[in-house]
This record gives C-alpha cells, structure tokens and sequence, in this order.
C-alpha cells in the first residue's frame, strides 16, 4: 500500500466542504447525505467517511513528521 495515499486520494481539498456549505449543511452531514450519490460528489463523501473513521496520527507525528523527527529534535536540545 502506498504510504501517502490519502494525499493522493484527494484530488480537490475543501471542494467537498464548500458544497456542503452551499447546500446550507454541515460537511458530514452532507458527506453522509450524498454517500450514495454516483459521480465525483458520492466519491468525495465516501472519502470524507472514510478518513473520519480512521484514527488520527499522535501529536508529534503530525508536528513534524513523525515520532523519530520528535525523538530527533528532544536529543539535539
């Protein structure tokens, strides 16, 4: 499996956000509204669903790449 994925699986950040918004929804609410919708839009709502039931990576590795670049920056100080 690839190891960025996701960024590759998003073709067009926030798109799905700004339909929601227009529709005068919240984005899940929206995502979970057209998950079954064929094209680009039901694509965009499976994703969103998807990435929400995954879990998130820990705070250091959403710093700065990760728990070795952590441990890295700790002993250099």
């Amino acid at each position: 499996m690839a190891k960025k994925w996701i960024r590759k699986a998003i073709k067009r950040p926030g798109a799905l956000t700004r339909k929601a918004k227009a529709a005068g929804m919240a984005t899940m609410a929206f995502a979970r509204k057209m998950r079954h919708a064929k094209g680009i839009t039901g694509k965009q709502a499976r994703l969103a669903l998807t990435l929400r039931g995954l879990p998130r990576p820990s705070k250091a590795a959403r710093v700065r790449g990760g728990k070795k670049a952590a441990a890295t920056r700790k002993r250099r100080r």
